[in-house]
Parts: C-alpha cells; structure tokens; sequence
C-alpha cells in the first residue's frame, strides 16, 4: 500500500498537522514518518528566481544597452541556506511508494507561490494525485477537515499563475527600472545626497507608497494656516443657556458674500464684529427642533489591515510585529488565519459560532471577558449572526475576517504580555458583534434670528451595548497620535459626557416657535489645520483603500477592494522602505516621515515616470492579478499588458538622455 506525502510551510505547523494525523512516530531527518504518512516542511522560501547574471554573465554590470531585461524562459535556483531541506523534500516527492501528494503550504497567494516553486524544482513521482490542503485556522478539527476535504491542486493553478505574475511583474520592474533610473540620475542622486555612489530602488508597490508619504510630508510643508471667525450666539436665561453656532443660508444676509471664509465663519474679525452688530436687539425663534432616537451597532471583525492599524494606535508597533504577533496567535491554535481583506464571516462558519463563544467561555481565563460572556447569557443575547452585516459570503475570497477560535489555551501562558493584549483585542472585538446596538437620544435645534440661523445639538448615549465592551476609547481615537497631547482621558470623557448630558436636559425642554432671550454673541477664532503625517497603521489602511487615508469606517468598506499590495505584503514593503532608509518611522509614536534621500528619489520619479506613484495604477496592476486568479483574464494577457508597458516606458525615458 503507498503512502501520502504532506508538504507544509514550516516545521511547528507540520507538528500541528502531524498531532491532527495522531502521529507519533519519531521525528527523521526532515521529516516524519508512520505507516501511511510522511510529513515534511519547507522552511519559508527555498527556490528563487535568479538574478540576469545567471542569464548571461555579461548582465552583471548595469548597462543600458542590455535593457530593458525581460526573459522568455525563466530561471529559478535552490536557495543555498535551505539546500539540505530542499534535497529532502525532493527526494521524498520522488519516492515511488508515494501515492498522494498534499500541499499544506498557507492558505493564500505567496503561500501557493512558495509550494509551486518546490513543486516545479523537485519533479516529483508522476504516478501520484496532487491534492491541495485549504485551512482556515490551525485547530485540529479544521486541520482534519482540510485534508479530509482536500481538492485536486489543478483546481488552485489560476491562483498559482497569479502568485508567477506576480513575482515576475515585481522582478521585471524592480530589476529593469532601478537599473534604468540609476543609469540617468544616480549621479545626480549621490550629489545631491553628499553621497560617493548612489542607486535608486524601484517597486512596484513600494514607490508608489514612498509617494504617498513624500506628498503628504509636502502637504504639511507647505501648508500655510489660515485664521478665519466663527460666531456663537448663547440662548436662555439666568437658570439655563446653551450655545448655537451660526452658519450662513439661503435667505442670510451674508448668502455668497466674498466675505465668507466658509459657511460658518469670516475671514475678518472686523465684518465678524459688524454682523453681530446687526444683530443685536432682535428677536429670538426656535425655527426648527428636531428629536431623534440614534442606533449604533459593532464595528466589524477585523482584517489584517484593520488590526495593524489598531495596534499602532494602541501599542505603538510596526504592522510587520503585528502580523508577526497574530501569526503566532494562529500557530498556537487561538485565532484564524491572519493574512486576510475580509472583516466579515462566512455563511458556514456563521452557523457554527457557538462553537467559538464556548471555547471562549470554557478556557479564556480572563475575569473582564468572562463577565462579558456573562452578561450575554444572562441577558439571552442571540448568537444568530446569519442575517446581520456580519455575515456576507460575497464579501469572502481566500479568508474570512479575524476571529478567536475558543481553542488553543493550552499554549496562551506562553504568550508574551503583548501578545496577550492583542488577543483581548481581537476577542473583544468578536464578542461586541453579540452585544446590542448602542442607543443615543438627539436633538438638533436651529434658532433664527430674523433671516440668519445658529444651529446646535445635544446627543447623549442612553444605553450603551456593545459599547460596554469597545469603550469609545477603543474604537478608535481619531486624533493624531502627533498632535495629542498629555492629558487624562478619563477626565476629558467625563467632562465632554457632563456637557452632553446638560446641553440635552436644556434643549429637550425647548419647543418649535417659541421665542428666546439672546443673552449675548461671541466670536470664535478658528484657523485651518494641515493634514496630518501618516502613522505605521494608518499607512496600511490607506494602501488597503488604494491611496485614500480613510477615517469612516463604513465609507471604507464601500470603497474597499482596489487596494496596493496585499494584506500578505504591506507590513514587508514598509519594513523595506525604512531599511534601505527612503523613510524614518518614530519609534515612540510610530509616524512616518520621508529621508531627503527618500524626497530626492520620489523627485526622480516624478519627472521620469510619474505613473509609477499613481495608487490607482498600482492598485490596477493588483486588480490584474486578481483577475488572474479568478480566472477572468488569461496570464498571457496579463504578461503582454506588462511587457508592453516596460518597453513604452523605456522608449520614453531613453529618448530623454
């Protein structure tokens, strides 16, 4: 009887898959062994794509006359570090009792490149099935499933052609236009920088991020601020008054008046004081009273995006520690796969999530959690997800959103004590989608005063739901971490919540068309604020978002799905830039600033090839590979599209020497 072949991507997730196999048998050089199983590992990469001297020696030197360098057979080598792993590997895949072969390589894009490679180099027995392994966490049962469950791997190969396009689309321009650029300008460049020698790197990705952190740095640079007035009228009496704020209308005198700044404030002090003055004496009217019953539900789950971000805002650490944090979290068996867009649940998984709550409930020994999980279940809180915004299999590719798996706790005491602050994260995170909505009581008021309105509101949260859980602290603070300042928060929400709570009190007691005292008029100086720096979180979101720092939440999940890079590779591509230096990310506050030679690069680019900072080509390009994958577009297609579009960017740029 012959034997099956597993392939993972690592040793400790072979010891996973080797406890879910119940094999026992003891560990061999590189591999395990029992009666009907070997399991085996890659150790990340081992094959590669070779650099254009392994072409042709000639290639070397960086020429302009060898460009651009675009081959029709390409080469791939044994990466000599892992050599030995790989012969075994080889020579386990050849064995000729080796009916099944299962790729158990991670559930994604760059896992299935990584496993090709291996696949394509070792030539292995023809005579045996070629299956494919497709896990979403790291727990025994789903482990059983996936192999219990495994497709043909023929069934993966759009994917796998997308992961080749993709590697080759990054090695064609990052090899072809960094040579190119450091032709023409590296002279420049070193000058400039007070340098000896000076060469410029190119990426697909990564220039285009370097962009959007020179431009925005720019934006701040160049910002001049501008001062403009406001004007508060207060309203009451001696026993209770409230503040409105005028804003310009139709019927107002000030209606497309070059004196406006904007429509709640004047460029002048001066026209600020003579519009009060106008104003003076006359009669008060509540014009309009509006009363309004608010309901907030839970964010989503997270997505890998989403938790960088949070991490950062909370822990001030880089998104490559936060994937690396999470990532232990799924090889210790405690969360789902983390590489992934989604931030919902599927349909399947949604069905069995009691499932996930009682693991929670059983081995989470955590005193804030329980009591949450508590209160769920004296409250009767239902666990039917199916018809909520939690749950959208079209929202779903490889991965659903980020979840605790309820299993796992046996290895959470070998945790760090970060690491065990971001699990809370991400399990509050999933039991807040249990809680009810946030309720808010609102009322509008617009007070007018002969044609002109002032306008104010008081909102107040009368029951708080989820929010028990996700604090409002915690659901995102949206100041910049740059600009915030040292001050208690606790008290500042307090005195916000009081100043809520008087302003609903006064305003609830008023009625539509009564009239009202002006106690007296002010005017408010404002000025216009600069953008702010990115931060290492909030740069992963706005490549997710194609370019576009977005704060709503819900406006980012419309938008989503034409971003740059993947949630694989972000954290690796900032890691990147600030390793070769083009940025310098504060290690206290994690914001993001541009090196001069970062600025001189970007200037470089700007004038030669100013597409290449473009997130909306960039995320075209990723959209392309998708369209691979999914089938839609054949690789030929896709390779045309990208040869044709290095030779009509060196046609340009050579003709400008």
């Amino acid at each position: 009887m012959g034997k099956k072949l597993l392939i993972t991507e690592k040793p400790s997730v072979a010891m996973e898959f080797a406890k879910a196999l119940k094999i026992t048998t003891n560990r061999k050089n590189g591999y395990l062994e029992s009666e009907n199983w070997i399991i085996t590992w890659c150790v990340g990469h081992l094959v590669t794509m070779s650099y254009p001297d392994k072409y042709d020696e000639k290639l070397k030197l960086w020429r302009l006359e060898t460009l651009p360098f675009i081959p029709e057979d390409w080469k791939y080598e044994i990466i000599p570090a892992v050599q030995n792993q790989f012969n075994i590997v080889k020579e386990l895949m050849q064995r000729e009792d080796i009916e099944e072969i299962y790729n158990a390589g991670d559930s994604g894009r760059e896992g299935e490149y990584i496993q090709r490679l291996v696949f394509m180099m070792a030539e292995p027995n023809q005579n045996a099935k070629m299956k494919r392994v497709w896990i979403d966490s790291q727990t025994e049962e789903e482990i059983t499933r996936g192999i219990r469950e495994a497709k043909d791997l023929s069934e993966y190969d759009s994917l796998s052609d997308s992961a080749y396009l993709r590697a080759k689309e990054d090695y064609l321009i990052g090899i072809n236009f960094s040579r190119l650029l450091s032709i023409i300008y590296g002279r420049q460049l070193a000058k400039s920088i007070h340098e000896d020698k000076a060469s410029i790197s190119i990426g697909r990705v990564m220039t285009c991020v370097l962009g959007m952190i020179v431009e925005r740095e720019r934006e701040i640079r160049n910002f001049v601020k501008t001062k403009y007035y406001k004007i508060l009228g207060e309203f009451g009496d001696e026993t209770a008054s409230f503040k409105a704020e005028w804003k310009v209308n139709e019927k107002s005198k000030m209606y497309e008046s070059t004196k406006l700044y904007n429509e709640t404030g004047l460029k002048k002090e001066q026209d600020a004081k003579d519009f009060i003055a106008s104003l003076t004496g006359e009669q008060a009217t509540i014009i309009n009273l509006k009363k309004s019953k608010q309901k907030e539900n839970a964010p989503l789950l997270f997505n890998l995006a989403e938790i960088q971000n949070e991490c950062t805002k909370r822990f001030k650490i880089k998104p490559d520690q936060t994937l690396e944090m999470i990532q232990n979290l799924y090889e210790k068996k405690l969360v789902t796969y983390p590489r992934t867009d989604a931030r919902v649940l599927s349909t399947a998984v949604a069905k069995e999530i009691s499932k996930n709550l009682n693991g929670i409930a059983r081995g989470y020994k955590d005193d804030e959690i329980q009591g949450y999980i508590k209160k769920m279940v004296d409250e009767k809180y239902s666990t039917d997800l199916l018809k909520t915004k939690y749950v959208n299999d079209s929202k779903i590719t490889d991965h659903y959103a980020i979840t605790p798996t309820g299993q796992g706790y046996e290895n959470y005491n070998q945790l760090s004590d970060l690491q065990k602050q971001v699990y809370k994260v991400i399990v509050k995170r999933f039991l807040a989608i249990f809680y009810p909505p946030a309720e808010y009581s609102k009322i509008q008021v617009t007070v007018g005063i002969e044609n002109e309105t002032f306008h104010c509101s008081g909102k107040v949260c009368v029951k708080q739901g989820f929010l028990e859980i996700l604090k409002p602290m915690e659901k995102g603070d949206k100041k910049s971490t740059e600009n915030a300042k040292n001050v208690d928060n606790d008290t500042e929400r307090t005195e916000n919540k009081k100043q809520d709570n008087n302003n609903l009190e006064i305003l609830k007691n008023l009625k539509k068309g009564q009239n009202i005292e002006v106690k007296n008029f002010e005017i408010k100086d404002a000025e216009t604020s600069p953008p702010t720096r990115y931060n290492s979180g909030s740069i992963i979101l706005a490549m997710e978002n194609a370019g576009k720092l977005i704060e709503e939440e819900e406006l980012r999940e419309q938008i989503k799905g034409a971003g740059i890079g993947t949630s694989a590779t972000r954290a690796e591509i900032m890691k990147k830039l600030e390793k070769i230096r083009y940025i310098d990310v504060n290690s206290k506050t994690q914001i993001i600033t541009p090196t001069e030679k970062g600025e001189r690069i970007y200037d470089i680019v700007y004038r030669s090839m100013p597409d290449m900072l473009n997130p909306k080509l960039t995320a075209s390009w990723e959209k392309g590979l998708d369209l691979v994958a999914k089938k839609e577009i054949k690789p030929e297609e896709f390779m045309t599209k990208l040869k044709n579009y290095i030779h009509s960017k060196f046609d340009k740029l050579v003709v400008k020497m």
